[in-house]
């Protein structure tokens, strides 16, 4: 947390900022997840914000001069977007980006589990935390034979292959659990036990349960919230996340460890 939908949402909020210029940074903490650049002020001072991106859980701001800046939320960062004469520092406020409209983009994370990088736009592409990105998760190229040639011989459960960035990216231990159910496929079911058939239902519900939780603002179960501070909506639409010992259509809802994360299904209907 946050995942894909959190990420895709504060996109979706940050594009108000593109086409402004960078005026002023400041760094409040400069080790994260990794050290902040140490010349991330000089050389993106003046800089012009071209368009907003994400590649898995990934926010990619392109900037004039052919640089890129990279956000990674990690497990509880947020971004927040406040006019100049209306922001207050927050405890673990790291990083503030302020542009010509006196607008600030915030990035507030508790844990530090984030980083913020930046680099020429075919040097940041070349690092290694994007060259390992499997398949974004709402990529067109997601298909069963992609995810087939990745699994076709794995004894690994597929809920935590779901988790595993390097075959499919954007997909974290909350939407794992829903898009299982949603497939009716259980989270312990292996790799190599899937056919064509269950992974093409697999993929429906990996884009379904996405793009209904991105249409929700994403979920917010404890420090996620939009730019503009807007909480997610999804949670309420969970059917199986957080809910063991419940029932669906009758059925109890349990809950498991696998991999040292939490998972939930319920047994009976989930029998694949």
């Amino acid at each position: 947390m946050p995942e894909l939908p959190e990420v895709e949402t504060s996109i979706r909020g940050l594009s108000q900022l593109i086409n402004t210029t960078i005026i002023k940074i400041e760094v409040h903490t400069v080790k994260l997840r990794y050290p902040i650049p140490k010349n991330i002020y000089k050389i993106l001072k003046g800089t012009t914000i071209i368009d907003i991106k994400r590649i898995g859980k990934y926010i990619l701001i392109y900037l004039k001069k052919n640089l890129l800046l990279v956000i990674h939320l990690g497990m509880s960062g947020r971004l927040r977007i406040l006019k100049k004469n209306i922001y207050k520092k927050e405890k673990h406020d790291h990083f503030v980006l302020i542009n010509d409209k006196d607008y600030l983009i915030i990035f507030n994370d508790p844990r530090k589990f984030g980083f913020i990088d930046f680099s020429a736009i075919n040097l940041i592409l070349k690092r290694d935390y994007i060259l390992k990105l499997g398949i974004d998760a709402l990529d067109s190229k997601l298909k069963p034979s992609y995810l087939f040639s990745k699994i076709s011989k794995s004894v690994v459960p597929i809920k935590q292959i779901l988790l595993d960035q390097k075959i499919i990216a954007g997909i974290g231990n909350i939407y794992a659990s829903e898009i299982l159910y949603d497939a009716k496929i259980s989270p312990l079911v292996r790799g190599k036990d899937l056919t064509i058939e269950d992974l093409q239902l697999l993929i429906g519900s990996i884009r379904k349960i996405l793009k209904k939780a991105i249409n929700a603002g994403g979920s917010t179960l404890k420090d996620y919230v939009s730019t503009d501070g807007t909480v997610g909506n999804f949670q309420y639409s969970f059917k199986v996340y957080n809910k063991s010992g419940e029932k669906i259509m009758g059925h109890p809802i349990k809950k498991i460890i696998q991999y040292g994360r939490s998972t939930f299904y319920c047994p009976a209907i989930q029998k694949k």
